[in-house]
C-alpha cells in the first residue's frame, strides 16, 4: 500500500515558537520515512525545491503584511498565489491537506482544498484567544482594572468562538493535551485526536552541562519574552529572594521579544542570550538548575519538555497545557497562585536533595517522549480521516482536480 501525500499548509516555519518548531520536526520526520509530503509556507523569496521526498515552496510575504510576532506577521494579499499554489497542489495529488492556526498561510490552504475536494484535517498549535487577552491587559493598563478586566474577558470569548468557527473547518482535529482536545469536540462537533509533542533527547541532555562549579543556583527561561508568559513574575521572586537574603542565584533567559527591556531593567542578577538554537540552547537548559514557566497561556509548552530532558525541574502554573508535564513533587511542582510559584522556585534552592532526585526523574520521564510516535500517530489520523463518513475525495483527471462524495 502506497504512503498518504499530505499538503501541509504551515503560518509559521522558520520563526522560533513552538508550533515552528514542531513543523519543523514533522518535516524531519518525513523525510526520514521517506513519506510524500508538500510543505507551503513563507520565506524570504518564492521559490521550490525538493529535498527527499519533501517538496517545498515557500513563499515571501508581500509590504501589505502586518506583524503578528516580532518575527512573522499575517499578509491580506496572500490570495495572489492562488492559481500558484492550485497548480502545485494538482501536480503533487495529495490525499489529505493539513492546516494549523486562522494564519494567512492555512486560510490559503483551507480555502484550496476546498475547492479542489480535499479532505482536510487541522491541528491546534496555539491559544490565540488567551494570547488576545493578556495583550490587550498590558494595552489598557492605563484604565480602571475592574472595567479592563470585562473588557478582556468579553474580548477573550469572542475571539475563543472565531476559533472554534474556524476549527469546524476541517474534518479531523489535532489537540495537544486531553483538555483542548475536549473543548474543540465540544465547540465544533468535529472528531478530535490528540497530538502530543515529543523531544529530542540527544540534543537536549544533561551531559552538555558545562557551568562553572560556582555554588550560583541557575533560574532559567526559555521562550517569547512576550505579556502573554506573564514573565514579570520573575521580577517578584527576585524580590522575594532578595527579602529572605538569598544571593547566590542567577536568572538565564532565552528569548526575544518586547518584554526584555523591563525584565533587564527590574531584574538585577539575569544574564539574557537572545534566541539560541541547537547545542547553544541544548547548553543553555543543561546549565540551569530550575525552569521557570510563568505561563497561563500556553497549549503545550515545548521548552518545558525540553528542560525536562536536560535533566531540568520546572515549576509551571496551573493554567495551560505545561501542567500536563510535570509529576508534582517528583519533575517539578504545579503553582495555583503566583505565591505558591515563588515558593515552590525557593524551596528546591534549599532543598538540594530533593533538587537533585526531582533532575534524575526530569530526565527519566522525558525519555518516554519521541517525535517518532507522535508523527507516526499524526499519519494514523490522516488514514481515519480518509474513513470518516461524507468527506471529500479528490479525484484527479489530468491538470485539474474535481470531487466527489465518498460513499
Amino acid at each position: 500500500m502506497k504512503p498518504l501525500r499530505i499538503a501541509l499548509f504551515a503560518d509559521s516555519f522558520h520563526e522560533v515558537n513552538g508550533a515552528a518548531h514542531t513543523l519543523r520536526e514533522y518535516q524531519a520526520f518525513a523525510e526520514r520515512r521517506g513519506l510524500p509530503l508538500l510543505m507551503i509556507h513563507s520565506g524570504p523569496a518564492t521559490r521550490s525545491f525538493q529535498q527527499g521526498s519533501v517538496r517545498t515552496l515557500e513563499l515571501k510575504r508581500g509590504p501589505a503584511t502586518f506583524a503578528v510576532e516580532v518575527d512573522f506577521g499575517f499578509e491580506p494579499l496572500l490570495w495572489r498565489y492562488w492559481r500558484r499554489v492550485g497548480e502545485v497542489l494538482a501536480a503533487f495529488k495529495p490525499d489529505v491537506v493539513h492546516i494549523i492556526s486562522p494564519g494567512d498561510f492555512s486560510i490559503l490552504g483551507a480555502c484550496s482544498a476546498h475547492n479542489l475536494g480535499i479532505p482536510i484535517v487541522g491541528s491546534y498549535h496555539t491559544n490565540l484567544h488567551e494570547f488576545a487577552s493578556a495583550r490587550l491587559q498590558k494595552m489598557l493598563r492605563l484604565i480602571p482594572s475592574r472595567l479592563r478586566n470585562v473588557v478582556c474577558h468579553a474580548i477573550e470569548q469572542a475571539c475563543g468562538r472565531g476559533l472554534l468557527k474556524y476549527y469546524e473547518i476541517p474534518c479531523l482535529l489535532l489537540a495537544p493535551t486531553p483538555e483542548i482536545q475536549a473543548w474543540l469536540e465540544r465547540g465544533t462537533g468535529r472528531p478530535c485526536r490528540l497530538m502530543r509533542r515529543g523531544v529530542n533527547i540527544e540534543l537536549f541532555n544533561p551531559s552538555r552541562r558545562d557551568a562553572k562549579q560556582d555554588g550560583i543556583f541557575r533560574l532559567g527561561y526559555v521562550g517569547r519574552l512576550m505579556q502573554e508568559k506573564n514573565l514579570r513574575l520573575l521580577g517578584d521572586l527576585e524580590r522575594a529572594l532578595i527579602d529572605s537574603g538569598r544571593t547566590q542565584y542567577r536568572f538565564l533567559i532565552v528569548g526575544q521579544g518586547s518584554e526584555r527591556l523591563w525584565l533587564e531593567e527590574n531584574l538585577l542578577r539575569a544574564e539574557f542570550t537572545g534566541v539560541l538554537q541547537g547545542e547553544s540552547l541544548a547548553r543553555a537548559y543543561a546549565n540551569m538548575d530550575l525552569f521557570l514557566f510563568p505561563s497561563r497561556t500556553d497549549a503545550f509548552g515545548n521548552v518545558v519538555q525540553e528542560a525536562l530532558a536536560s535533566g531540568t525541574p520546572a515549576v509551571v502554573t496551573s493554567q495551560g497545557g505545561p501542567k500536563l508535564l510535570i509529576k508534582p513533587g517528583v519533575t517539578g511542582y504545579i503553582a495555583e497562585s503566583d505565591r505558591e510559584f515563588i515558593d515552590r522556585a525557593t524551596s528546591l534552592m534549599t532543598d538540594r536533595g530533593t533538587h537533585q532526585r526531582m533532575r534524575v526523574a526530569a530526565r527519566q520521564s522525558a525519555c518516554s517522549v519521541s517525535w517518532e510516535r507522535v508523527f507516526e500517530e499524526v499519519w494514523e489520523s490522516y488514514e481515519i480521516c480518509l474513513r470518516l463518513p461524507g468527506r471529500k475525495v479528490a479525484v484527479l483527471r489530468g491538470p485539474t482536480l474535481e470531487s466527489e462524495n465518498a460513499a
